[in-house]
């Protein structure tokens, strides 16, 4: 069956994250975004480890159901269905290699609570994992890997948001140029990497060496309303066991929902304290440096990408997965009315077009426009129909500075 999951989120419990970030909420939006699978996020935490025990219970597919009495009704019956979770956390992994500081942030899947409890003994022992929600540890993420690996079978370890300058395993300031010199002789254990919301699949496909590895996509949602700003496609059966298979084969992973990557807060080079943003080109010019301070740019997503491929922009290989380039439904919603995206007339727009319509991704990905004109009106069905086509206009994210998207 087709189906699609977000399975990188946070907890109440990580910095900078939303205090409605409960099972509840995340339940309720699942269903109002159409998202069938969300990762729990920070099972390592043992607080939110102990509300997750609390308030799911394992269903026959090895995924994790809200109990019956904690589902909240306030839905509308347009959108309404199953929500399931998998149980998931992020590790920001920080240490010393090749002489040269790391900063690699993993994603981590289990398959039960029993495994996920086996993982936090294991990395109690390590550093603190009761500070943050995504605990940072002086662990090599190959050896992370190799925990993972020993809890069960059937564990998973992603490199999270593959191409954030900052936090990943390629990395333009602390990461590394290959899979292999990050996890070493384990690296056939890595089956997928997280794009994140600064780099999009044909960016990827640039790279022969990524070949071998399953593109996913996920929100990294700090907030209840941020789930599916990316998401994974599944066409498989709706079971741990199946998404696994899918991310290590490839098979049965039909596409990704994706941000426009210029979108991203890291997509471009520059630096923010002086308004600069530059293209790869124009930063080897400068030497790397702002043109204004002198002070080093923030190298971006795309030129990172750029100085590892092996292949030219447009390439394609054969029978890769589609991907769908969206813009959440508030914001085209406020680029419409001309008003901020949490404004009481978009929300009303919001919820209205849900009332009739259904979920947030068959209205952006599926609804005739038509019908979409009838339950809206004519400027948001036009709008969601540039989306649709790529007719719009972006001012690229840099240095931590998210993109500006016009659709008109």
């Amino acid at each position: 069956m087709q189906f699609i999951a977000d399975l990188h989120i946070h907890s109440r419990y990580s910095r900078a994250c939303s205090r409605e970030l409960t099972p509840e909420n995340l339940y309720r939006w699942g269903q109002l975004k159409g998202i069938n699978v969300i990762g729990t996020g920070d099972f390592t935490h043992p607080l939110w480890m102990e509300e997750l025990q609390e308030k799911l219970e394992p269903a026959d597919n090895n995924l994790l159901i809200l109990k019956k009495g904690l589902r909240p009704d306030n839905v509308p019956q347009s959108c309404r269905g199953e929500v399931n979770f998998l149980l998931s956390t992020e590790i920001s992994c920080i240490y010393k290699k090749d002489g040269k500081t790391r900063k690699v942030h993993a994603l981590v899947f289990v398959p039960d609570f029993a495994s996920a409890l086996r993982l936090n003994s294991a990395l109690a022992k390590i550093g603190n994992i009761r500070s943050d929600g995504r605990p940072i540890l002086g662990l090599d993420a190959g050896k992370l890997l190799e925990m993972v690996l020993d809890v069960s079978p059937t564990a998973m370890l992603v490199p999270a948001h593959a191409w954030t300058p900052h936090f990943s395993v390629f990395g333009a300031v602390s990461g590394f140029d290959s899979l292999e010199e990050c996890f070493g002789d384990l690296t056939p254990h890595i089956y997928a990497i997280e794009t994140g919301l600064s780099s999009d699949p044909p960016m990827n496909w640039r790279l022969s060496a990524l070949d071998r590895i399953t593109l996913i996509s996920n929100s990294d949602a700090h907030s209840p309303a941020k789930l599916g700003r990316e998401a994974t496609i599944f066409d498989t059966e709706l079971s741990y066991n199946g998404i696994m298979e899918a991310i290590k084969s490839g098979k049965g992973l039909s596409g990704t929902i994706e941000f426009f990557p210029e979108e991203g807060k890291y997509h471009s080079d520059g630096h923010r304290e002086c308004g600069m943003r530059l293209t790869p080109q124009e930063t080897v010019q400068h030497d790397y440096r702002c043109p204004s301070c002198g002070k080093k740019v923030t190298v971006g997503v795309l030129h990172r990408v750029g100085k590892l491929a092996d292949r030219p922009e447009g390439f394609k290989p054969p029978g890769s997965p589609s991907y769908y380039s969206i813009i959440p439904l508030q914001e085209v919603i406020a680029e419409t009315l001309k008003v901020g995206p949490a404004s009481k007339k978009v929300q009303q727009m919001y919820f209205g077009m849900l009332e009739k319509l259904g979920n947030e991704f068959s209205i952006l990905l599926k609804i005739p426009t038509a019908e979409i004109a009838a339950a809206a009106s004519p400027q948001i069905a036009d709008a969601i129909d540039r989306m649709r086509t790529g007719n719009i206009r972006i001012e690229p994210g840099y240095d931590g500075e998210f993109g500006t998207i016009r659709i008109f």
